[in-house]
C-alpha cells in the first residue's frame, strides 16, 4: 500500500516546498477556517503551510510519516514560536486517533504520493467530526504548460511520470481528486482547480534554478539513475533545458493543482 516518496527531502527540493503559504497553496480552504478549530495537517513537509494555519485556528496537528520528515515542521513551527500545536507521525492509511476528532483534516501535494488515495481519504474522513471538512490540494503533472517548447522539459515531464508511477505514485493526482472522494463515499465535494504561474525574470530564475538543481540533486535523480530511467549526461540535459527556459524573455510556466473540499 505504501508508495516511495518520489521527491526526498534535498535542499534543492525544500527551497520549493518553504516557499508554500496558506495563501498561495491553500486559499480555497481559508474562508472555512475559524478560531475554534481544531486541524489536522497531513504531510506537513517543512510546515510553512502548518505554521500558517495554525495562526487561523484553536490547535493544530502536523503529521508526518518519520519522524526525520516532522522534525522539518517541528523546527519550522519552533522558530516562528507557534505554541498551539502537537506532532505526530502518522501514516495517511491508518491514522492513530480515534474517530470523529478534528474539525478539519487538511493535506497538500499528499495524495499524489500515496499507494491507496481512496483509503487515506476515508481515514482523513474517518477522524473528521460530522459536519468538518477533508480539504485536499494536488497538482496535475501532465496539465502543465509552459513556454517555450523546449525538448528538454519534454524530457523532464516523461521523466518525472515514469519515475512518480513505478513509486506507486499518481502524478496526475489533481484531476482525480473529485472521482477519488466520491469512491471514498463523500457525497458534498466541491472541486475547484488553481494555479501557481511564473512568468518574471526573478520567478522564473527561482522556478527554473530550483528544477535544474532538483534533476541532478534530489531523490527524484537518485531514483532515476538507480532504476536506469535517466543516465547522467540526459539528466544533465534536462537541467540545462530548466535554466535555458529560465533565461528566456517569453519564460511562462503554469502548474494546475486539484482541490476538493469535502464535507465530512
Amino acid at each position: 500500500m505504501n508508495a516511495v516518496y518520489t521527491h526526498g527531502h534535498h535542499e534543492s527540493v525544500l527551497r520549493s516546498h518553504r516557499w508554500r503559504t496558506a495563501e498561495n497553496s491553500a486559499a480555497y480552504l481559508l474562508p472555512h477556517l475559524k478560531p475554534h478549530m481544531k486541524v489536522l495537517d497531513v504531510g506537513s513537509g517543512p510546515g510553512t503551510i502548518t505554521a500558517d494555519l495554525a495562526g487561523l485556528v484553536g490547535h493544530l496537528t502536523a503529521s508526518e510519516v518519520t519522524e526525520e520528515a516532522l522534525g522539518l515542521a517541528r523546527a519550522e513551527l519552533t522558530a516562528r514560536g507557534v505554541e498551539n500545536v502537537d506532532f505526530a507521525v502518522a501514516d495517511v492509511h491508518a491514522l492513530d486517533f480515534p474517530d470523529d476528532t478534528f474539525c478539519v483534516v487538511h493535506a497538500h501535494q499528499v495524495l499524489q504520493h500515496v499507494g491507496d488515495p481512496v483509503a487515506a481519504l476515508r481515514e482523513m474522513r474517518r477522524v473528521t467530526k460530522p459536519t468538518g471538512y477533508v480539504a485536499v490540494r494536488d497538482s496535475d503533472y501532465s496539465a502543465f504548460a509552459w513556454y517555450p517548447l523546449l525538448p528538454e522539459l519534454d524530457e523532464w515531464m516523461a521523466l518525472y511520470q515514469k519515475v512518480a508511477r513505478a513509486n506507486g505514485g499518481e502524478p496526475d493526482a489533481g484531476r482525480r481528486l473529485l472521482s477519488w472522494a466520491r469512491t471514498a463515499g463523500f457525497t458534498d465535494v466541491t472541486a475547484t482547480s488553481s494555479t501557481w504561474c511564473f512568468a518574471t525574470p526573478d520567478d522564473r530564475a527561482w522556478w527554473g534554478g530550483m528544477w535544474a538543481d532538483r534533476v541532478l540533486s534530489s531523490s527524484m535523480a537518485e531514483q532515476a539513475l538507480a532504476s536506469g530511467a535517466a543516465t547522467e549526461a540526459g539528466l544533465r540535459r534536462i537541467s540545462e533545458g530548466w535554466l535555458k527556459w529560465a533565461a528566456a524573455e517569453d519564460g511562462w510556466i503554469s502548474v494546475l493543482h486539484g482541490e476538493i473540499l469535502c464535507r465530512a
